[in-house]
């Protein structure tokens, strides 16, 4: 054990070996194409930095339970759609890597008067991840590295400052303070106790010997106020903020705007298509057809039952007897969208529109066939074959371009704290559904949305998790993805995906399923076994 090499670590652990598909959030994934720009990079630089902001290192401050790798996740998932290059280095992939499978760190690793045993221990793991972090950052050019840990005393903070300094590192340290128990122990909850420990056991008294574990395993935790040291400090979940001494450079202020609109409360997020209208001409902005309605009560009331299904599902298997969670719905200023949402509008629900979440653009192309287009534009043809995902045609949209108009969309996404249904073009719910799911530029434009499914968004403090939910008794001719803007196909070499595995393509409808209803089907996620250790994780 004590030859363990750190290559060794980086091969092991799980943030290094997972390769997910589109189908499972990427964020632990190695890029296999360097050169690739992320989806809402504006630019790039030879040495891959942006903004003019040199090599940041974020530390991470806070005990178990308060959401720490639900905010370095999801801070890196939101550099990394900016092309900031983001990795996320958890102290406990180094601790499980080090001990072994099925192995224990001693009972006083992290107490402040550790037995010398235990404290060679402890400074060979956090020498491993640091060689690591100073690797990543001097030969992959990386400029956000996002160090994942308690960092419980205020010592050893300053201290880790100093190391970064001496590197040409800057630091900025977020601590997650969580001090509201109902809060503690929906996230003990949600997140620990799935560990074989607690089977079994009542959930809330679950939660509770979880809180009651780390109060004995880490005695000692100093609360940041070192007046010295950058720092931002979320206080119950995003009630508050305190701000010290954030002044070293643009991206750090980006970093913090965007900490403001984060919360760790647990939400879901649904994706739908808006029905048929009259009329599918961009320009036209036309009314829902009869089909089209009949759409719109189908899904409603088969989004209403799925709710309600799953929260007998949850007390079923133990946990708490809550309401549903309220449920705010999103639609764009388009009238098919805003119609589709009536049936629940009418039901209580409250109905936001947005106006950046309109369909792509398809300039000079709109209702110009596949011929007339490669006729009359064969140059811009050959650049979309090339890169469907930036090229524009004339006075188009690209996607870049959608993904750089729904930034504003992406902060609210994260700002909203009730359930939520998005009910949008197709065109949208690939952009979406990217940055929740971290895909890459070659996979968004042949992500398909049939109209017989709605697409449940899970969070979770490692990765996000997807489902599917069938919408039964459509007419197999309104399932298809929404008819082309543009009509000039993705190149076939780039493989046609579906959110969701074994999703139906449009040609594989070719019969009706009226009153078939197929249960709820969540992913067969090999990714989500593999960080499975994590669920008890103190680190």
């Amino acid at each position: 054990m004590d030859t363990l090499l750190t290559a060794e670590i980086a091969v092991n652990a799980p943030r290094y070996r997972r390769r997910s598909s589109t189908f499972i959030d990427g964020i632990h994934d190695v890029p296999s194409e360097q050169g690739n720009m992320a989806p809402a990079q504006l630019y790039s630089t030879m040495s891959g930095r942006l903004f003019h902001s040199g090599r940041i290192a974020i530390v991470m401050v806070g005990l178990p339970a308060r959401g720490k790798t639900h905010i370095c996740v999801s801070m890196a998932r939101y550099l990394s759609w900016l092309g900031v290059k983001t990795r996320i280095f958890h102290l406990g992939d180094y601790r499980r890597a080090t001990v072994g499978e099925g192995g224990h760190v001693p009972q006083d690793y992290f107490y402040p008067n550790a037995s010398p045993a235990s404290v060679m221990l402890r400074q060979k793991i956090l020498k491993k991840c640091r060689e690591d972090i100073y690797a990543w950052l001097n030969h992959e050019n990386g400029q956000v590295a996002i160090y994942d840990a308690v960092n419980p005393t205020a010592s050893g903070r300053r201290a880790l400052a100093r190391e970064f300094a001496k590197h040409d590192v800057q630091t900025l340290f977020i601590e997650s303070y969580v001090d509201d128990q109902d809060i503690l122990k929906e996230n003990a909850r949600n997140v620990k106790i799935s560990s074989p420990d607690f089977h079994g056991m009542d959930p809330d008294e679950a939660a509770q010997r979880y809180l009651k574990r780390i109060e004995t395993k880490i005695p000692v935790f100093e609360t940041m106020q070192e007046e010295e040291l950058n720092y931002v400090k979320m206080i119950n979940a995003g009630q508050a903020f305190f701000y010290n001494n954030v002044s070293f450079n643009y991206l750090s202020h980006r970093i913090v705007f965007y900490l403001t609109n984060l919360h760790i409360k647990f939400r879901t997020t649904f994706f739908v298509r808006a029905g048929t209208a009259t009329e599918e001409d961009y320009k036209a902005d036309a009314p829902l057809s009869e089909e089209g309605w009949a759409y719109a009560r189908t899904m409603a009331e088969s989004l209403i039952r799925h709710r309600e299904q799953e929260r007998q599902s949850l007390i079923e298997q133990g946990g708490p007897d809550l309401p549903l969670r309220p449920l705010s719905i999103w639609t764009s200023t388009r009238l098919r969208t805003i119609q589709t949402a009536e049936p629940l509008r009418e039901m209580g629900y409250k109905v936001r529109q947005r106006s950046q979440m309109s369909q792509i653009n398809p300039g000079v192309c709109e209702k110009l066939s596949e011929r007339a287009i490669r006729n009359l534009y064969p140059e811009e043809v050959e650049k979309h074959e090339l890169d469907p995902y930036h090229h524009r045609y004339p006075r188009a949209e690209s996607y870049h371009d959608l993904a750089v108009r729904l930034e504003p969309i992406i902060l609210e996404l994260e700002r909203e704290q009730n359930d939520l249904l998005i009910i949008a073009h197709e065109s949208v719910l690939r952009v979406l559904y990217s940055y929740l799911m971290h895909c890459s530029t070659r996979d968004i434009p042949k992500l398909r949305f049939p109209r017989d499914e709605i697409i449940e968004i899970i969070p979770a403090a490692y990765q996000n998790e997807a489902k599917r939910v069938h919408i039964p008794g459509l007419d197999p001719k309104m399932i298809p993805g929404s008819p082309e803007d543009i009509r000039i196909p993705v190149p076939d070499t780039i493989a046609s995906l579906s959110p969701i595995p074994g999703m139906s393509s449009p040609t594989d409808s070719a019969a009706p399923e009226i009153a078939i209803t197929r249960p709820p089907e969540k992913i067969v996620n090999t990714a989500k076994e593999m960080v499975s250790d994590k669920v008890a994780d103190e680190d």
